[in-house]
Parts: C-alpha cells; structure tokens; sequence
C-alpha cells in the first residue's frame, strides 16, 4: 500500500446550481459595472478542498493517503468523515480562531463556474510544515495559502520525496520566480490547459521550456483528453467517456489521484494519466467532490475499452 503524502487544502464546499447559461444574463458591454444575480433552486454542501478531495481518491485506490493541511475550529465535521473513511488526520493542524477553508461555487449548464472562496485556516498553512509527516513514498503539492505550498515543495525537495506540484486555482497568487522555484525540484507538474498557459505567461518560457524542467508535464484538456510532455515529446492521452456530465467539481482532484497512485506503484507517466482519465470520468458523473465509487470491475472495464490494452495493476 502507497503511503502519499497530500498537501493542500481541506474545505467545505457550497455548491449551486443556475439552471440556465451565464452568458445569457451577462451582458458584455456591461462587464465594467457588473451587478448580476442568479437564482439558483438546488444547493448542497459538499466536503471539498484539493487535499481532502485528492485523498478520497487515494484511499479508495487502495493508496494510504496522509493529508497535511490547517483547518479551523469548525472542522469536527470534517474529522468524522476521515474517520469513516479510513483516513489519517495525524498531519492536520487546527488553527484557533479560524475558519476551514470555504468555497461557494455557482455552475450553469455549460458547466461553468463562478466561484467564491474564503481561505480561511488555508492561509496559514506554512504554520504546518511538512517536516516530520514526510514518511511517504510520493508527495502532492496541491493548491493551498501560498507560502505553505512553497515551504512544503522546497522541504519536499530537501527531504528526496518525489512529488507532484499542482499549482491550480492558486497559481494566480504566484510570481514567475515563484513558479520555477516549485517547479523545478518536482518530478511532475500537472494544470489544466487554462494553467498552462498563465504559467507561460507568468514565467516568460513556453510549455514546452517549462516542461523540460521536470520529469514529467501534464495538461489536461478536459473532454479533449490530456497532453503529456516526457523527455521532450508531447504525447497525447484520449479521454475516457463518462457515463453523464453532472458535475465537474474536483475532477482534477480525482485525475491527480489515480495519476499518483499509478506513479506509487511504479507505473510509466502514459499509464498514469490514463489512469487519472478514468477517475475524471467517474468523477464527472457524481454530484460533489467525494461522493463517487470506484469499483474495481469499472475501472478495469473503462481503462481497457478506452485505451485498448490490458489493466497494467494487480
């Protein structure tokens, strides 16, 4: 059993539903004083965060994920459900006078989304360093208040765990300087085709100069499937068919699940994005971050006829 290390955050999700387009309500000429509301008749509440959505995906892989993360006085809620799932609280810190970290994300019909996100306790995330949880196989980086992602990718890098740095939603916040000082001891980056490109931007270099600076780059493009750049060739990786597009939150969470989890047991950067791709798509057809399944029969069943070779695990 992979022990993986999963930095990030842990964070409750508001989540809503606009039974209609937002292009539709918002009008172009307008954007510089916009005032716009969206009635939204569905809305639940969703355990979330990248941290906390990344080691759901693990754990029922069958990987042993240890989550290193800050939350608020808030969090008992969040700790029962660890609990029931199996999943080690050891590396988390409660911060007083905090709150968990929260997200109110709106999404249409296209699958847009609108999110609002208070960090709280995220924030501080350097307050609880990676040092002393580190006894993993495989690492994440996943987005997280800035100066903790920093922190934990250069203890990461002094410690000689390899590990992944998933700049994501965060990536905004970060310098060019700051970007190749994370991405650079990493052994794999993984963004979304969005990320890509702000990171080309941020940075001054192309993908393909980014790329050459760690083992392994992945772009995931959605339903166009993902981008895989290894030893200075682009590899394409298709996408697997969900079965419904319901929900698209924590999709990249669930993909860098399987992608870790593939890499832990020593699988090739290929297999393990595809991997990752079969996850998305399970993902995708479930309301909420953590409340799909992976059955072992499924993901055989979708890795074979997706990609047309033999399940490559025990």
């Amino acid at each position: 059993m992979a022990r993986i290390v999963v930095c990030g955050s842990m964070a409750y999700d508001t989540i809503m539903v606009f039974e209609d387009r937002f292009r539709e309500h918002i009008l172009p000429d307008k954007i510089h004083m916009l005032n716009v509301a969206f009635t939204v008749p569905r809305l639940r509440r969703e355990f979330g965060g990248c941290a906390g959505n990344i080691a759901y995906g693990l754990k029922q892989l069958g990987s042993e994920p240890v989550i290193v993360a800050t939350v608020g006085e808030d969090a008992q809620p969040y700790f029962d459900r660890l609990g029931a799932l199996g999943i080690s609280r050891e590396g988390i810190a409660v911060l007083p006078g905090e709150y968990t970290a929260q997200a109110f994300i709106t999404t249409d019909l296209d699958d847009n989304q609108i999110t609002a996100f208070h960090p709280g306790a995220m924030a501080s995330s350097h307050r609880n360093p990676v040092a002393g949880k580190m006894n993993g196989q495989w690492a994440i980086v996943a987005p997280d208040g800035l100066e903790g992602m920093i922190a934990h990718c250069a203890a990461l890098a002094e410690a000689g765990i390899p590990f992944a740095f998933d700049p994501g939603q965060a990536l905004p916040l970060f310098s060019g300087k700051q970007l190749l000082q994370c991405l650079e001891p990493a052994r794999v980056c993984a963004v979304n085709d969005y990320e890509a490109q702000l990171m080309e931007v941020r940075t001054g270099l192309s993908l393909v100069a980014l790329a050459a600076r760690v083992e392994a780059f992945v772009v995931t493009r959605g339903a166009l499937g993902a981008w895989v750049f290894v030893e200075g060739e682009r590899f394409e990786v298709p996408p697997v068919r969900p079965d419904a597009v319901v929900d698209p939150t924590g999709c990249g969470d669930a993909f860098r699940a399987g992608l870790l989890h593939a890499v832990a047991s020593g699988s090739d950067w290929i297999r393990a994005v595809r991997l990752g791709a079969v996850l998305g798509a399970i993902k995708i057809a479930s309301r909420g971050a953590q409340n799909y399944t992976l059955r072992h029969e499924d993901l055989v069943r979708r890795y074979q006829e997706t990609y047309q070779e033999e399940w490559p695990w025990q």
